[in-house]
């Protein structure tokens, strides 16, 4: 079994699904199995290692072209495939750009969730929810659809900035609804699993 340990759930992969639970069930459920994991969670890497079937494999994950401090699991994401643009939505946006397998650059943006609820910080009388069908072809005429248009829109262009021709690949917890905006874009929350599994076989070849 596979583990992506992130900023606030452990993301677990069987090889046919992938199941998203906190850090407490993850380690209740399967504390006794063997895991190969990554982590971005370094505070939580004392209690991890306690537990003797689970391994780090984050050293493993090797990325040309990626920078030190590159988290590793955009490396993940990024070894999936060999050319693209890759969006993991979660508490963050990163998008990563790949060209023959090699790492091009990348930035980060803050997330959906983030970003909306900055607004009742400005003001009481913009704490709203996010209108997901909000058109971005009209200018809204409501506070709710201004500040999810103001949320939305920015992403979407940006993206279509740099995206150049390249497939679009999404991940993360608003990957779905972030790729129902392009018409050629793939969302495939096994992404981040199946780079690992390309990092450990390349680990494997290099290792023989």
């Amino acid at each position: 079994m596979l583990a992506d340990i992130g900023n606030t759930h452990i993301h677990l992969y069987d090889g046919d699904s992938v199941e998203h639970l906190s850090y407490d069930k993850a380690i209740a459920k399967y504390g006794d199995s063997p895991v190969s994991y990554i982590t971005v969670r370094q505070s939580l890497e004392k209690r991890i290692s306690s537990l003797s079937n689970w391994q780090n494999i984050s050293e493993r994950i090797v990325l040309e072209g990626a920078y030190d401090t590159m988290g590793v699991d955009r490396k993940a994401l990024c070894l999936s495939h060999d050319n693209g643009l890759f969006v993991d939505a979660g508490s963050a946006i990163t998008v990563d750009v790949m060209k023959r397998g090699v790492y091009r650059g990348g930035f980060i943006l803050p997330g959906i969730r983030a970003v909306l609820s900055s607004y009742a910080t400005i003001s009481p009388v913009l704490e709203t929810t996010l209108n997901r069908e909000v058109s971005l072809d009209t200018l809204p005429l409501a506070t709710k659809d201004g500040i999810s248009y103001g949320i939305i829109a920015p992403i979407k262009a940006v993206l279509e900035k740099h995206q150049g021709g390249q497939p679009l690949y999404f991940s993360g917890g608003d990957g779905a609804f972030l790729s129902s905006l392009f018409e050629d874009s793939l969302f495939d929350e096994t992404l981040v699993f199946r780079g690992m599994l390309q990092a450990l076989k390349n680990y494997e070849m290099n290792h023989t």
